[in-house]
């Protein structure tokens, strides 16, 4: 044992050497990336969020070479049972970590691929929330019912994801939001584009200098389906922005004597249709009901 140790002396000069190195080498990639993470210093196309797992790939990379280089001078190296043990652990992690490896691999591609950063509001499949941890292995969404919910990253990377924050923080474009309504053929559409803009324009948080618009997407049998558009930056709460939508587009058609009911209603039912379903504090004060009622042959009900 004596004399394999002094064999094996004059090798601590290179393996410190070498360490040394390494050393002073991944401090000066810390000192960089952390600049890079600061908005200090600027890369093309280089995005400020892929400096600290940047720095961490090239880390482990430095080290794993450092240590491949180092191994060639620790006692032993050459011998059976140093290569038994080596192979033996090399077989153990390549089968006992496939599921892992595929998620950090899935995980550094969805980093660059810079799909979402967190606090975003995405949606993955049928999973919508904001984007609350993401780590080399799995993504954890807070959906606006406060459920969390973990997505490994290798199914996240098999599956389509919608960003609803990145084009808003990125760019500085608004977001536009949509919804849907239906009304029938008997109220002037100009005036239905009219009030559905004004509901739109008393929402806080649809941007004012951006005009909202209507589209007219399909003629139906019953009715028209008309899609009112909208801009907004607050993009971390898309439902409340819905809700308060649907109350503004509510209270503008009543005003304006608009019906929002389906025309189904009058057409597939023995009712009596001629009343309002305006609130009755829109209405007149001298408002009446047309009458109702049913010719059998020639005899009224």
């Amino acid at each position: 044992m004596g004399n394999g140790f002094l064999t094996y002396l004059h090798n601590i000069v290179p393996i410190s050497l070498i360490i040394v190195i390494t050393h002073y080498l991944l401090r000066f990639i810390k000192l960089l990336f952390g600049q890079v993470e600061r908005g200090k210093i600027r890369f093309m196309e280089f995005y400020q969020e892929w400096a600290k797992p940047t720095y961490q790939i090239c880390s482990f990379i430095l080290i794993a070479v450092t240590a491949a280089i180092i191994f060639p001078y620790l006692p032993g190296y050459q011998s059976l049972a140093f290569h038994g043990i080596s192979v033996f652990i090399g077989v153990l992690i390549s089968l006992g970590s496939t599921s892992i490896t595929a998620n950090t691999n899935a995980g550094i591609i969805l980093l660059y691929a810079h799909s979402f950063q967190l606090g975003d509001y995405v949606q993955i499949e049928e999973v919508v929330g904001h984007v609350e941890d993401k780590n080399p292995f799995v993504i954890r969404i807070c959906t606006p019912k406060i459920v969390l919910v973990v997505l490994p990253n290798a199914t996240i990377l098999n599956s389509k994801v919608t960003n609803f924050s990145l084009s808003a923080r990125d760019t500085g474009i608004p977001l536009i939001l949509h919804t849907p309504i239906t009304l029938g053929y008997d109220v002037p559409w100009r005036k239905i584009h009219k009030a559905l803009i004004q509901a739109a324009r008393d929402c806080p948080s649809i941007v004012q200098d951006c005009t909202p618009f209507v589209l007219q997407t399909s003629l139906d049998d019953f009715y028209v389906s008309y899609q009112l558009n909208a801009y907004t930056h607050q993009t971390s709460d898309i439902p409340g922005i819905h809700s308060q939508l649907y109350k503004n587009i509510q209270d503008r058609c009543d005003e304006v004597d608009i019906k929002i009911m389906s025309p189904h209603y009058n057409y597939t039912a023995l009712r009596d249709g001629n009343p309002t379903t305006i609130p009755e504090n829109y209405l007149p004060k001298d408002y009446r009901s047309p009458r109702f009622g049913i010719r059998l042959g020639t005899e009224d009900t």
